[in-house]
């Protein structure tokens, strides 16, 4: 038999009050979120934002030649769709799935309605927004100042933090677009850290061997990011 899905997985929705679940919990709709998927495009106008649990969202920011490069990674401690509360209402970003799971959708206008009514969800929610901005700018400079493998092992990582597995299947054109380098520059980092014994990758499928080797590769860019959401996400109880 197949569990229901919890929705209580994703870390925002299990910190709402008892007051603000019993409002939104009965609009909250499972979703099968598939490994390549778009949610939405750059500029589009969703009609719904998702709250993943087992699933991890890429949010790329795509040139006009095709190319594109991760800004944000989002996974059960957030949502996607963060433009639809704070007044821009489309994004100029594209949501794509990295790693295939289930997650769940809620009207954007329900959404909007219980940010408007203040208090505890748009504290929660702006708290959330701040981390999540952190995140965009620490990958800009990472991607501007740090070396791919460093680059790599800071993207594992903050995938691991929201997968809470040491396997995730990937494929090597969806890492190439994530990190916006071409394909054997991915095939040789990931062989380097494969040499190293830090991973195995092999058939679209990375296995962490050696976290602790890992995060000592990494640049500060994860621990910044890390630091920024325990900061500001620091318990289950929103306030």
């Amino acid at each position: 038999m197949t569990a229901t899905p919890d929705p209580r997985q994703n870390w925002l929705l299990s910190a709402l009050g008892p007051a603000e679940w019993e409002r939104v919990a009965p609009h909250l709709q499972p979703v099968a979120m598939h490994l390549g998927q778009v949610l939405f495009d750059s500029g589009a106008k969703p009609a719904h934002v998702y709250f993943p649990t087992t699933a991890i969202v890429s949010l790329l920011y795509v040139m006009e030649n095709g190319a594109s490069a991760e800004i944000a990674v989002v996974g059960n401690e957030g949502l996607v769709g963060v433009s639809l509360f704070m007044g821009g209402e489309s994004t100029s970003s594209q949501a794509v799935v990295q790693a295939a799971g289930e997650g769940f959708r809620l009207d954007a206008r329900l959404l909007l309605q219980e940010f408007n009514r203040g208090g505890p969800v748009l504290h929660l929610l702006l708290r959330y927004t701040q981390a999540l901005i952190t995140q965009m700018a620490q990958t800009s400079v990472c991607n501007r100042h740090h070396a791919l493998d460093q680059q790599m092992c800071r993207w594992l990582l903050l995938t691991l933090d929201r997968l809470h597995s040491s396997e995730l299947v990937m494929t090597q054109e969806l890492l190439s677009n994530i990190l916006g380098v071409r394909r054997a520059s991915i095939s040789d980092v990931a062989g380097q850290l494969q040499k190293d014994g830090l991973i195995r990758y092999e058939r679209g499928r990375i296995s962490v061997l050696d976290r602790p080797a890992i995060e000592r590769r990494a640049c500060e860019c994860y621990a910044v990011v890390k630091k920024e959401y325990d900061r500001l996400l620091p318990d289950r109880t929103a306030e």
